[in-house]
Parts: C-alpha cells; sequence; structure tokens
C-alpha cells in the first residue's frame, strides 16, 4: 500500500493512526474560541486540527436551508456561514498559531475562494468534504498546489469513488480516503469498518474512517480494525451550542482515543516470538510450576505408583507434567512424605 505524509508524519500501513480533531464550527464564529480549540487539541496528542473555511458570498445563497434548525440568531444557512467567517489574516494567525503548539492546520475549502485563501497561508494539505467529492471546481484548483488530499466519501457510492479515485491516480495526486455515513450524528451500525479495508484493498491507498457517531467506540474498532486515519468531530462540552454537538466527542473522550491508538500502536509493532518468551520466563515458570511431591512414605526399593504423588509449588523437583516418566520407575532409598521428588531418587 502506498503512504503519503504530512509535515512529514507518514499515513499508511505499518505507520500510527494520523488523527484528526475536527472543530468545524464549533468556535460559533469566536476566533478566542477557535485558539482555544488549537491549545486542548494540541495537548491531546491527536496529529492534526481541522477547521472549515465558508465564504458565504462564495458558497451559499439564501435559499440554502439549515441541515439541523438550532440557531437562535441566524435565518439561514448563508447567514450562519457568513457569521463563521474569519479574515484572511484571522486565518493566518490560526494556521501560526497550530504551527507554534506542534499542531497541523487543515481546513476545508468549501469554494474556489477559500482554496487560494488557504494556500496563500500554506495548509499543508487538503481536507476534501462529502459534499464536495465530485466538484471539478473545487478539485481542479486543489490538484493545481500538488499538496495531499484527504478525501471523504460520505455521501458516495462505488462507482462515484471510483471515477474520483481514478482521477487523482491521474494527476499522480497523494491521497487517502475517508469512509463517512453523512448523518449528523450516525448510529454505530452505519460506521463501516468493512468499508475501510475494501478502499485500502481496492484503491491501494491509505484509508480510514471520518466519524459521526459522537462514541469512542467507532475509533477504537477503526484503529484495530487497521484504520490508517481517523477524523471525529470535537467540542470542549456536549451541552455546547452547534449543529455537530451530537455527532462530536468531548476532551476526556479524545484523550482515551489518543492512548488507545498509542498503545495499540506499541502492542502491534512488536510481534512476541513464544519461545523466546517463554526462555525469558523460565524463572517465573520455577515459581508458578509444580514439582512431583511424595504423599505418603515410601520404602527403598519400592516401585512409584500415581497415587504415591501429588503436585505442589515451586517448580524446583521434577514437574508434573512428566509424571507419567516416573511412574513404575524404583526407588533407590526411603522417602518420607513432603520430598520433591528427583531424578537421583531412582535406580539407574
Amino acid at each position: 500500500m502506498s503512504t503519503i505524509s504530512i509535515n512529514k508524519k507518514i499515513i499508511g500501513k505499518d505507520h500510527r493512526c494520523f488523527l484528526i480533531a475536527e472543530i468545524g464550527q464549533a468556535h460559533d464564529g469566536s476566533l478566542g474560541i477557535a485558539h482555544s480549540y488549537i491549545d486542548a487539541v494540541a495537548e491531546s496528542g491527536a496529529d492534526a486540527i481541522k477547521f472549515q473555511t465558508h465564504i458565504a458570498e462564495a458558497e451559499s445563497t439564501n435559499e440554502e436551508k439549515f441541515r439541523v434548525d438550532f440557531s437562535y440568531e441566524d435565518v439561514d444557512r448563508f447567514n450562519y456561514w457568513k457569521r463563521m467567517e474569519f479574515t484572511n489574516e484571522q486565518w493566518l494567525g490560526l494556521k501560526e498559531h497550530c504551527d507554534s503548539a506542534g499542531i497541523i492546520f487543515l481546513s476545508s475549502p468549501f469554494s474556489v475562494e477559500a482554496v487560494d485563501l488557504l494556500n496563500k497561508i500554506d495548509v499543508p494539505a487538503w481536507k476534501v468534504g462529502s459534499g464536495e467529492i465530485n466538484n471539478p471546481i473545487i478539485l481542479e484548483e486543489i490538484l493545481k498546489t500538488s499538496r495531499p488530499i484527504l478525501l471523504s466519501t460520505g455521501m458516495s457510492n462505488w462507482r462515484g469513488i471510483d471515477q474520483s479515485v481514478e482521477e487523482l491516480k491521474k494527476k499522480k495526486a497523494d491521497f487517502a480516503l475517508l469512509q463517512c455515513t453523512s448523518k449528523y450524528p450516525a448510529s454505530l451500525k452505519e460506521v463501516g469498518l468493512n468499508i475501510i479495508n475494501e478502499m485500502q484493498s481496492k484503491y491501494d491507498v491509505p484509508a480510514g474512517l471520518s466519524d459521526h457517531t459522537g462514541s469512542t467506540s467507532s475509533s477504537y474498532a477503526a484503529i484495530a480494525n487497521g484504520a490508517d486515519l481517523i477524523e471525529f468531530h470535537v467540542v470542549f462540552n456536549k451541552k455546547m451550542f452547534g449543529p455537530d454537538v451530537q455527532s462530536s466527542i468531548d476532551f476526556n473522550q479524545l484523550d482515551q482515543i489518543v492512548k488507545f491508538r498509542d498503545e495499540y500502536f506499541e502492542i502491534k509493532k512488536h510481534p512476541v516470538d513464544k519461545d523466546k518468551m517463554a526462555n525469558e520466563l523460565s524463572s517465573m515458570k520455577t515459581l508458578f510450576g509444580r514439582s512431583l511431591v511424595i504423599q505418603k512414605p515410601i520404602k527403598k526399593g519400592a516401585i512409584i505408583k500415581k497415587d504415591d504423588l501429588t503436585a505442589k509449588k515451586p517448580g524446583t523437583g521434577i514437574l508434573v507434567e512428566d509424571i507419567y516418566k516416573c511412574i513404575g520407575k524404583r526407588i533407590n532409598k526411603n522417602l518420607n512424605i513432603g520430598h520433591f521428588l528427583r531424578w537421583t531418587d531412582f535406580e539407574s
């Protein structure tokens, strides 16, 4: 399988699962809250933080209805996108904050103007949302930059994905695919882990999950199932205002996912040689093992029978697994109750 690299972090088989904390509009148009999310995500150990770059005039109209009727102050989605906008300088400030905090800055563009803005502030890769996967106007501009592309497929069938992959490969683009179910929230039944593996096998590119369940279980399962990258919505608190809160995890859950990702990777990269490990545990085997012990007095010259023996710790004598090698042998001395049987106790 091919790999891609974003700011020297490699995404693909045999590498640590790349975790993206999607903020989206959780900042609710507040620049200060957006900066607060950067610090929190950087502290969590996730690899990247992702925003969405909306320019209302370039992408929407007053005809666009709300996906979720949640807003107390916006009459339609156009006005909501307008309230979510930051200036070019503010976007640059967010990017520079990410750089200084050691977290990768990503943002999904929803117009050519947004692509141009993000390109000017040197976004290191492109996250293309599910609604833009077949939008040549945006994709052609993105492809001109020769930067890696992370492509969500939430509303696509296999034929649509085939077409997108064919075009990206034709352009020699570095890209990864994200299985996604565009429901907010999506149920655990709709996660589609099987699709991640199908994408990896079918297209020979990194593939992962863009998760909308609001649960840690889907991320745990995806990591253990071999996902190369995972994106999930994150909020400070699940009682916050916003359209994606029900689809989001909080920072306690994010910490748990990062911990699981790191510990799973540590386990996976260290396969165990069973024979070598057994040799290393020889002293432990002695401690926990059981020896054959005489449970009734035996006279010199007697033949050892099974009921003469019991098994007790530690395993410093003849081990219990060798009992049938002892039965029928003749004893060369008197043996008392509690004696740990030795090979030297038998006639030669």
